[in-house]
């Protein structure tokens, strides 16, 4: 790669959780002062990965380390066991642990192997050591443009669960954490310099934009009711380094709740607008979604 890229990516929740806080009973993640809602960044990255998985099947070059049922720790052995068949490998000392060399070697394998690790980044110390990565693809909180409700609503069961329950009239009563409607704002980083480090490609780039077209139509469940990604503008640099700060690009992207709407209960409530007017010199702007 040799552009860096920034983007804004517009999603919205409709009755639902977009991303609960297991500190909090699971209630929808807010920030107290002024009660907006919060989407974390590994939320995101979850849901590309869970993608990736889908849409690649789970093989190398496109396998995914972070995901559930992996054994992190055999996984990194098996990096320094694709490493060790190369001629530069040498022999692994099983006392002093593997050098430096050869931790490098394992941290590329294990960038070859795995989508997640050249994209995101990864921390492979805590085996045989692959060392640690530094992702090109960076992702901010994500943050409501509006302050949202967070509701707490019952919910009943008409089954009991056990037979000695089987008379009573009793119902079983749950909880349900939503919110009636938040649209978020996230924005992302692209570095060219990180992505040549790790082996991100054009094609790696590519498949991550497909993800956030698509990775809510693949994460349904009722808790997380009616969730959609509804915009998103690039930024690409013609230069590694840059043409322009990433702050003054994001300010080009506004978005406003339409004159007359006293809530937001939908996307069609708010206008988006891209300034592309005295765009900066080496910067173009494209909105594939």
């Amino acid at each position: 790669m040799n552009n860096r890229y920034e983007f804004v990516y517009l999603f919205d929740c409709k009755d639902g959780n977009p991303n609960g806080d297991p500190d909090a009973a699971n209630a929808p993640r807010i920030d107290p002062q002024d009660m907006h809602g919060l989407v974390s960044d590994v939320c995101l990255k979850r849901k590309i990965r869970n993608f990736v998985l889908l849409a690649k099947g789970g093989t190398a070059p496109f396998d995914i380390f972070v995901r559930q049922g992996a054994v992190l720790n055999q996984l990194i052995g098996q990096g320094h066991e694709a490493a060790a068949k190369g001629p530069d490998y040498g022999k692994l000392d099983e006392k002093k642990g593997p050098t430096r060399k050869q931790i490098g070697l394992a941290r590329t394998a294990m960038c070859q192997r795995f989508y997640d690790v050249r994209t995101f980044g990864a921390v492979m110390s805590t085996g045989d050591n692959a060392g640690q990565v530094r992702g090109p693809v960076q992702l901010s909180f994500s943050r409501s443009l509006d302050p949202i409700l967070p509701l707490d609503v019952s919910i009943t069961r008409m089954a009991v669960t056990d037979a000695k329950d089987e008379e009573s009239p009793n119902q079983t009563m749950g909880r349900k954490n939503l919110i009636p409607y938040g649209l978020y704002r996230c924005h992302g980083f692209i570095s060219a310099h990180l992505a040549n480090e790790t082996g991100f490609s054009d094609d790696d780039l590519a498949l991550f934009w497909q993800a956030l077209t698509q990775l809510f139509d693949h994460d349904r469940s009722a808790s997380r009711g009616t969730m959609a990604p509804q915009k998103l503008v690039i930024f690409k640099h013609q230069s590694a380094l840059g043409n322009a700060p990433a702050h003054k690009l994001f300010e080009r992207v506004t978005v406003q709740r339409k004159s007359g709407v006293a809530v937001g209960r939908s996307f069609a409530d708010y206008d988006v607008t891209v300034n592309k007017s005295g765009l900066p010199s080496g910067v173009e702007v494209s909105e594939p979604l």
